[in-house]
């Protein structure tokens, strides 16, 4: 923040909170927004050879965008990475030139990189089924075990993300047959629970050594506070590894597996995208290029004409 003048800082500061307040971003993406912002404002000020403040930020051109992007590049910076610091900027740019009155179209008319958007890398349904089978290989501890095997049961059997199975708390045990899950910018969706996953977690709470409360995290690392989603990382580094399964086999990939499974199965496309959380509807529809991939490749394996 040092190279970034005060009126700046402080227009970034009312920007992050109006996004928190008003728009709903998580934490994540708050971080992620002040991140890219601040790198941009401090490459200006580096690039023009003076502090950045309001009326500076005002007079950005075209090639000023041009000479950010360019020395992003040569930092390394993914297609993908770009577009989304370009996201971030443009955010700012349009709030900050209502606020100030500025015509910001330097700025919003820059086109971001072009790059092939990644396919979700689901699981086989045999591989999800070895990984829950095999998680509580992992622990000499038969609670650790338990939890662990509760966790990712979550992931796969409800679709849930990794923080929002974390996020569950002691209130919302034994597990109800439906649940209320809070995700991304506060949207909420209702989610029903498996039999299975309501199981795991009963087996984990009769086995866990750390007392149950109403508002404390529902599960627990070894000395009894939240537990860090790095675990879960780690125990399904350690599973894959056993289990010969590729570096995609994350636990955000057994939430990919839950949809593209019920795709597979059948499944509306407007149900898993309630079920996923999905603001839009083009995000779920990534998994219909999965299942086409799966189709194809059926297709031409079984097909005489193939």
């Amino acid at each position: 923040m040092s190279l970034i003048s005060p009126a700046c800082r402080d227009a970034l500061q009312h920007w992050l909170e109006g996004l928190a307040a008003l728009g709903g971003a998580s934490a994540n993406t708050i971080t992620a927004y002040q991140g890219d912002v601040t790198s941009f404002l401090a490459f200006m000020t580096s690039h023009t050879g003076g502090p950045q403040g309001l009326g500076a930020l005002a007079q950005i051109s075209t090639a000023d965008m041009r000479a950010w992007m360019a020395s992003e590049r040569s930092a390394g910076t993914g297609s993908r990475s770009l577009a989304r610091k370009l996201s971030s900027v443009k955010s700012f740019y349009r709030w900050l030139a209502a606020r100030e009155g500025f015509e910001p179209t330097a700025v919003l008319a820059v086109r971001a990189p072009k790059f092939q958007k990644k396919l979700p890398r689901p699981l086989a349904q045999d591989a999800a089924r070895a990984v829950i089978e095999t998680v509580e290989l992992q622990s000499t501890s038969d609670w650790v075990a338990a939890r662990d095997v509760a966790v990712v049961t979550l992931l796969y059997g409800c679709g849930l993300r990794i923080s929002e199975a974390l996020s569950l708390t002691g209130g919302d045990a034994p597990l109800p047959q439906v649940l209320r899950i809070k995700g991304k910018g506060e949207k909420e969706r209702v989610v029903p629970v498996i039999a299975a996953a309501r199981d795991a977690v009963d087996r984990y709470l009769d086995l866990c050594p750390h007392p149950q409360m109403q508002d404390a995290p529902l599960f627990r690392g070894q000395r009894g506070g939240a537990l860090n989603p790095r675990q879960i990382q780690g125990v399904m580094a350690r599973t894959r590894a056993q289990l010969g399964l590729p570096a995609s086999a994350t636990p955000h990939a057994l939430r990919h597996s839950f949809a593209t499974h019920l795709l597979e199965a059948g499944g509306d496309l407007r149900a898993i995208q309630e079920l996923l959380g999905h603001a839009s509807l083009s995000t779920t529809q990534a998994y219909t290029a999965v299942d086409t991939a799966h189709l194809m490749e059926v297709y031409n394996r079984a097909h005489p004409k193939a």
